[in-house]
């Protein structure tokens, strides 16, 4: 049974009348729907919150009134003229009233009591939602009786009357289900015998009924009031309807409201909404996932990726594997995941860069073998979305149909969803969407745009209308069009920040033409970057009492960079090729002479010289500030940031000298005894030597007057060491 057939079992027993007593009228709500939805869902829960129940005509019935936002909706008057034929009216108690409002878009923010005490006020026998837009025919606008008014047109979205007139109405002119509701009751109200004769009016202060289509400028939602639920007032009026309808093209805001509004969060509270829906998942009755992955732009730290990939925490059994790679740079790196693992899940499907499938195509393949296999939900991952091992089971217990984690750039406001969108269909920020990426307020939240990573209930796309939902569609990318094409289906998307997940890795500046690009990632990427490059040991650094290595005086020694990064980096300056001579003429210098020579590259040679400065600020300041107490100069300054590369019949050593800076570092980058034979550091004042240098460890020592070295002598094999001369 799915959500909404059980939320049917709980709301839908036939139970619509309030019984009138001696003080109170019987009231009669009801509502069409015909199509067992999320906007119907959320209905019923807030009829439920304030004790409504609602009759709902029409369900499961073929809708025949063309599109239920647009078009049509003389089904719906049909069908409430049929009901209401056909009561039994009970005579002891006091003239029955029937509230009938819209279901899809249409939220309770009260009681049946408040509403009955508010329409009685109005001392109307029946009265209409009013809206300030006279659809769908302008030209009767000049019919109305008070058109200068700021709601002076009628709406047929919400309405509540006595039931006698409320019949009378509905039988005094036929309508066929193709025909416009809206444009039915206007041509009734606009005469004035018929005004007069049901003693119709409109709401047009917004004392019960709020249309939001032309009114959001005097909404305001009230999240933090002495009262403990969230609620909506019409500044202009001054009022707080009990009934909001998101008509026409605000049915987003009527979403991003409905976050709040229903006694589904509060400040106190939470997402109470979230808690309803919850559900624990049975190990032994786990559902049968689809784990579609895509690869469409070159991506950082793509190893990382497919390491998560393999350790979800999840059955490999219970899932069907799908990876669809759009990037020939990448494709050696997927091949031997998809080599090594493609056998442990229940099916596995690679589509290549010489398939020619659009990324548009193989998502929309990835959703049909779902749809058309024994699975039950879809879950996808791009390459650019990095989420801890727990959660797929996270998101299916959420009880969601669709639903993402949210993920943010790590600095940053960009995200994995969009809390708003413009009239074009484009990114627009909603009032919440800081708090939420920021956390200060936690739930699920109803948006209008998800990517990246996010689950999917398959079932909601086993019918008819499933090629409705579609990554494909021009002038859009697969995701805008995927999400245009659920929002068109009345099916709601959500993202999660109840949790951490994970994080977003930045693509932008990710460089595939170069050599080992990940290691150029540090500003960009920097939580992957410290993951893969910097030493496991380096946080140990500041350790409080640590005692830091001195092997010679005022030289100190700290493990920086991971064995990884010294291969890499190494690797980055032999691919460049171009070593200096170790003359005393150097022309990347200002001035082109260099007094103490080596043979070595720039970092300005391979476009790192950006990034070591990042590194000298973030990774060495905080360890010379730490050892050499007093010294402060933030960020570092340091102009000579060079590899030096020692060989015995290139550049074997290099001569006593004074470095031209108030202190240096010297990163070993390969290893003694192993790589080369010989070498090491001079300190000839203190006679001290460093011979043993540790891979990825860095030496640091003052420049000027006191720490007077020289570069031992490389006998065999070759030394590569990372210098800088920070603050010359």
């Amino acid at each position: 049974m799915n959500a909404f057939l059980l939320v049917h079992c709980l709301f839908l027993i036939f139970a619509s009348k309030v019984e009138g007593t001696s003080e109170s009228p019987e009231v009669l709500v009801f509502t069409v729907a015909t199509e067992d939805n999320h906007g119907l869902q959320r209905y019923l829960r807030s009829a439920k919150m304030y004790g409504i129940k609602v009759e709902v005509l029409g369900l499961g019935q073929k809708w025949e009134g063309g599109n239920m936002e647009t078009l049509g909706g003389g089904q719906k008057v049909n069908l409430l003229k049929e009901k209401l034929q056909s009561l039994e009216i009970n005579t002891k108690s006091k003239e029955p009233i029937v509230l009938f409002t819209d279901s899809y878009d249409v939220m309770f923010l009260g009681n049946i009591d408040e509403i009955v005490e508010r329409f009685k006020k109005t001392q109307r026998r029946v009265l209409f939602s009013a809206e300030p837009f006279c659809w769908p025919d302008l030209k009767l606008a000049k019919h109305y009786p008070d058109n200068s008014s700021t709601n002076a047109f009628l709406n047929s979205g919400a309405f509540i009357g006595y039931l006698q007139d409320i019949l009378q109405i509905l039988l005094t002119n036929k309508i066929s289900n193709q025909d416009d509701d809206q444009l039915f009751y206007t041509k009734i109200y606009i005469q004035e015998k018929y005004r007069k004769m049901y003693e119709m009016g409109l709401d047009s202060k917004c004392t019960l009924f709020l249309n939001l289509n032309g009114a959001l400028s005097d909404v305001e939602l009230v999240l933090n009031s002495t009262e403990e639920w969230p609620y909506i007032i019409h500044k202009a009026f001054n009022e707080r309807p009990l009934i909001v309808h998101g008509n026409g093209p605000s049915k987003l805001m009527l979403n991003h409201y409905s976050n709040y509004l229903a006694k589904s969060w509060s400040v106190k509270e939470g997402c109470v909404l979230c808690k309803e829906k919850r559900i624990e998942l049975k190990e032994d009755a786990l559902p049968v996932v689809m784990l579609s992955v895509f690869i469409e732009q070159p991506t950082p730290f793509l190893e990382e990726f497919l390491q998560q990939v393999d350790e979800i925490d999840y059955p490999k059994e219970k899932i069907h594997f799908f990876i669809h790679n759009n990037v020939d740079f990448h494709e050696a790196e997927v091949d031997k995941y998809f080599q090594a693992h493609s056998r442990e899940y229940i099916t596995a499907k690679r589509i290549t860069p010489t398939d020619y499938q659009s990324e548009a195509e193989a998502r929309d393949i990835a959703k049909n073998r779902c749809a058309n296999s024994a699975c039950d939900y879809l879950f996808s991952v791009d390459s650019i979305a990095r989420v801890d091992s727990s959660t797929l089971r996270y998101l299916l217990s959420t009880g969601y149909d669709v639903v993402a984690p949210m993920l943010v750039r790590p600095g940053q406001a960009w995200s994995n969803f969009w809390g708003a969108i413009n009239s074009q269909g484009y990114y627009a920020r909603s009032s919440d969407y800081m708090d939420i990426i920021n956390r200060k307020i936690i739930g699920i939240w109803n948006v209008p745009f998800i990517t990246n990573c996010y689950l999917m209930n398959i079932s909601l796309f086993r019918d008819k209308t499933d090629k409705e939902v579609s990554h494909i569609k021009e002038g859009l990318d697969p995701d805008m069009a995927f999400c245009a094409s659920l929002r068109k289906r009345g099916i709601m998307m959500h993202v999660s920040n109840e949790r951490e997940h994970g994080h977003l890795v930045n693509p932008d500046t990710f460089d595939i033409s170069r050599k080992n690009p990940d290691v150029y990632q540090v500003m960009d990427n920097r939580i992957e970057w410290e993951q893969r490059y910097l030493s496991p040991e380096y946080y140990d650094n500041f350790a409080e009492n640590r005692k830091h290595s001195m092997p010679c005086p005022d030289v100190y020694w700290f493990p920086i960079m991971s064995p990884r990064f010294c291969a890499e980096w190494i690797e980055v300056m032999e691919d460049f090729g171009e070593w200096s001579d170790g003359s005393n003429m150097d022309q990347r210098l200002e001035g082109g002479y260099e007094a103490v020579p080596t043979r070595d590259i720039h970092m300005k040679q391979v476009g790192l010289d950006i990034q070591w400065l990042h590194i000298l600020k973030e990774y060495v300041r905080p360890l010379q500030e730490m050892v050499f107490t007093g010294y402060y100069h933030n960020p570092p300054v340091s102009v000579m940031n060079f590899v030096v590369r020692y060989r015995p019949n290139e550049q074997p050593s290099l001569r006593p000298h004074h470095d031209s800076s108030t202190y240096t570092i010297n990163i070993a980058l390969n290893t003694p005894n192993k790589d080369f034979e010989g070498g090491g550091c001079n300190f000839i004042r203190y006679n001290c030597s460093v011979k043993d240098t540790k891979l990825g460890w860095m030496l640091m020592h003052p420049g000027r007057l006191t720490h007077f070295h020289e570069g031992l002598r490389v006998t065999k094999g070759t030394r590569y060491i990372m210098i800088s001369f920070i603050d010359p």
